[in-house]
């Protein structure tokens, strides 16, 4: 999502080739590897839902994530071609490295709560990046903020004390981050 908002938003015409392509690279490594990888875990039993409930069984999928979105941000998305995204992704990156050291103090944070923080911080970087206006853009990003929280604590799959966890380690190095591109 973050990638199509960036290219919504970014006043820098792309190509119709360098947009598919652009697309095509981070679909790949964050949407169909993954799942792919998820599919592979629950054959061989190491994943009992796509939830991934278990401490244990989120170690594997977080330490692949975050290998990926290293490729993704330094070997692809790099500083120099798309200094946003590039940035929008090492956030991506911390964020999942954080998560993934959690995990080895026991604690359980909301992937959910982080990505959807993650992604409200970076819009609102770019549209005061841009100077565009996306009030009501942010605005329905907060409030899915709140159906995500919500939903998780209906499903009962995370306390308030993992989502509040989620919700920081998504947007604190997101904001951390637009120091170098702001």
């Amino acid at each position: 999502m973050g990638t199509l908002i960036y290219l919504a938003i970014s006043p820098i015409h792309y190509s119709e080739a360098q947009v598919l392509y652009l697309c095509l690279q981070v679909s790949l490594l964050t949407i169909f590897i993954p799942l792919a990888f998820y599919f592979w875990l629950k054959t061989v039993g190491k994943a009992d839902s796509m939830m991934l409930e278990n401490l244990a069984q989120r170690k594997i999928p977080l330490f692949l994530s975050c290998i990926l979105l290293y490729i993704l941000a330094f070997k692809s998305i790099t500083q120099a071609a798309l200094p946003e995204l590039h940035f929008f992704l090492l956030g991506g990156l911390l964020s999942n490295l954080l998560t993934f050291l959690y995990l080895f103090m026991n604690v359980k944070a909301s992937i959910h709560q982080m990505g959807i923080a993650a992604l409200t911080c970076f819009v609102i970087g770019l549209s005061a990046h841009y100077q565009v206006d996306l009030t009501y853009g942010i605005a329905l990003l907060l409030i899915l903020n709140g159906f995500v929280a919500s939903s998780r604590l209906a499903m009962q799959a995370h306390s308030y004390t993992e989502l509040a966890i989620g919700f920081g380690i998504g947007s604190i190095p997101q904001l951390a981050l637009w120091w170098y591109w702001l």
